[in-house]
């Protein structure tokens, strides 16, 4: 896939990670219905692997479903084999350069200029500026966008409504939600309360590209 393209497309990620492999698959299959289909399962979470497999198979191997926290050269490789579109990294490593190799494209994690070009060099598709919140939100995003224009920035961390809606001003390329958006969704929670978040989120993006 053309990961860059989807992210500047549908310019919202949605992070699932939950203790409930059942509940984190209803969790997918409704943010995909109310069309948040580019989805990151974390590895994180419970079975993770088990669950992007299951959610290529309902989906089909053409949505965008990723892995997340993919650190090791392990994780990228089973990633791969689950069935996962793209990876998402919290940093620079193993992961990130075994994914790249095995032909995956890469939101690789990074917080200061010198991780920034870095990942550039190394072919990272898009940059998943994490923590976002903790290395200055939107007005750091800014910054970082004059030195580089061309680089596609996702931020994650701490990204509600108000934040997205900031972030997406400032320039940047998507956000990446998890907890403001699923909640406890991938633990059993409501899925009602959950797509009623997710209209939520997706006016936001609508707002921003109008």
């Amino acid at each position: 896939m053309d990961l860059r393209a989807a992210l500047a497309d549908r310019r919202l990620v949605a992070i699932v990670r939950g203790g409930d492999p059942d509940a984190a698959l209803r969790t997918v299959l409704a943010l995909v219905q109310e069309g948040i289909d580019l989805v990151e399962v974390s590895l994180s979470g419970a079975d993770a692997l088990g669950v992007i497999t299951r959610c290529v198979g309902e989906l089909g191997p053409g949505r965008p479903i990723g892995a997340g926290t993919v650190l090791t050269a392990d994780d990228a490789r089973a990633a791969r084999d689950a069935g996962a579109a793209f990876a998402v990294t919290p940093g620079l490593g193993a992961g990130a350069d075994t994914a790249r190799e095995l032909g995956l494209p890469v939101l690789a994690g990074v917080m200061t200029p010198t991780e920034i070009n870095t990942a550039l060099a190394q072919g990272a598709d898009a940059l998943k500026l994490f923590p976002a919140a903790q290395a200055g939100g939107p007005p750091y995003l800014k910054a970082l966008r004059a030195p580089f224009p061309d680089a596609a920035f996702v931020p994650v961390g701490g990204v509600d409504l108000d934040a997205a809606r900031a972030y997406l001003a400032a320039g940047a390329t998507a956000v990446g939600v998890g907890s403001p958006l699923v909640a406890d969704a991938a633990d059993g929670g409501s899925l009602s309360a959950l797509r009623e978040r997710a209209r939520a989120f997706l006016a936001v993006v609508e707002e921003a590209a109008g």
